[in-house]
């Protein structure tokens, strides 16, 4: 019965997901972090408040850009799985491109959360085309839309501010000039990227005496003359 649904695709309002019919209304799905707000290219912010879905097989899977990722089993049984593949963290980079969405930190999967990374395509109309899992709760979802067949539609650099593309170019100065290693360049983008909001956090503020015990940890231009510094640690 279910198979004749298989490819169906629809947009639908932005209930996010969490809107499961086979679930009675005190088991809806409950998300463990809120999302981080809409960030990257502004054309892409239009998709925010909408959802999409695509049913293969058994199940039906829901992506609301901006907001979240759940997959609901199309079946009447008690214990029908509905959850939540992952909650909108943060933008894949590389080489001044968006190349992925990732949502992170969805229902629990073993000793790890499942997490779910967007691929996004050039297509003519906007749509969830195909959910999969390489490995163990991970999932690689394909999003198609129109919004990045631009070929300029998914850099990275026209979405920063003034100040932070000033230093995104000191940043390509100074290893340009042998001031700083491949690894220090790799570290200012972040730091640069952090701050437009594009990457979740990975720094920890600390203290005067802290900052000055850590003097090499300083990894801005910019930051360096500070009185306080930022440590990265792995979240």
């Amino acid at each position: 019965m279910w198979n004749k649904l298989a490819g169906i695709i629809v947009e639908e309002p932005n209930t996010f997901g969490l809107n499961n019919p086979f679930l009675v209304q005190g088991s809806r799905l409950q998300p463990k972090v809120t999302p981080s707000p809409v960030s990257g290219p502004a054309h892409l912010h239009r998709l925010a408040g909408k959802c999409f879905s695509l049913t293969e097989s058994t199940y039906k899977y829901e992506f609301c850009p901006f907001h979240n990722i759940t997959q609901h089993e199309q079946s009447f049984r008690w214990n029908a799985y509905s959850g939540i593949l992952g909650i909108w963290q943060e933008w894949e980079i590389a080489n001044n491109t968006f190349t992925g969405m990732w949502m992170r930190d969805g229902d629990t999967c073993g000793t790890r959360n499942r997490e779910t990374k967007v691929i996004l395509l050039c297509s003519t109309s906007s749509k969830l085309a195909r959910v999969s899992e390489p490995s163990t709760c991970v999932y690689s979802l394909t999003f198609e839309t129109p919004l990045v067949c631009h070929p300029h539609s998914l850099l990275v650099y026209p979405t920063l501010t003034e100040k932070l593309q000033r230093e995104w170019d000191e940043a390509e100065q100074a290893r340009y000039d042998s001031v700083i290693t491949d690894q220090g360049y790799n570290n200012l983008l972040r730091d640069i990227f952090e701050d437009a909001g594009l990457l979740k956090s990975q720094r920890v503020k600390v203290n005067m005496p802290e900052a000055e015990a850590n003097s090499d940890s300083h990894n801005s231009l910019q930051k360096c003359k500070e009185a306080s510094i930022y440590i990265y640690t792995k979240v």
